[in-house]
């Protein structure tokens, strides 16, 4: 008798320039959700990303874009195997540790 193995999912966390991204994945296969928020907007004015205020954005977006990406997965942080997130490359300063630095943090339940 085999036993099936339970699906990994996997939360991915992209903060390397100027877009706030999450999704989850089951099995490196199925992608149950994928939420972006660009910043286009806040850059526009200047002609180029401005790694200070990518970064304040990030910081900013966050929470709510993966919170989004759990919703739309239908799971609760405590159903998530593993997290991955952006560590490099990027620009410099900008909220690429930011989603470094949830990814390392503990999860409240």
């Amino acid at each position: 008798m085999s036993e099936t193995a339970a699906p990994m999912r996997v939360l991915g966390i992209e903060t390397s320039c100027d877009e706030t991204a999450a999704a989850v994945v089951v099995d490196g296969r199925q992608v149950l959700s994928s939420v972006v928020s660009s910043q286009v907007d806040l850059h526009a004015r200047y002609g180029g990303v401005v790694p200070e205020i990518a970064s304040r954005a990030h910081v900013e977006l966050l929470t709510p874009v993966v919170a989004q990406a759990l919703v739309e997965a239908g799971i609760g942080d405590d159903h998530v195997d593993l997290v991955g997130a952006t560590v490099g490359p990027g620009l410099v300063g900008s909220g690429r540790s930011s989603g470094s630095v949830m990814a390392a943090s503990p999860s409240p339940r």
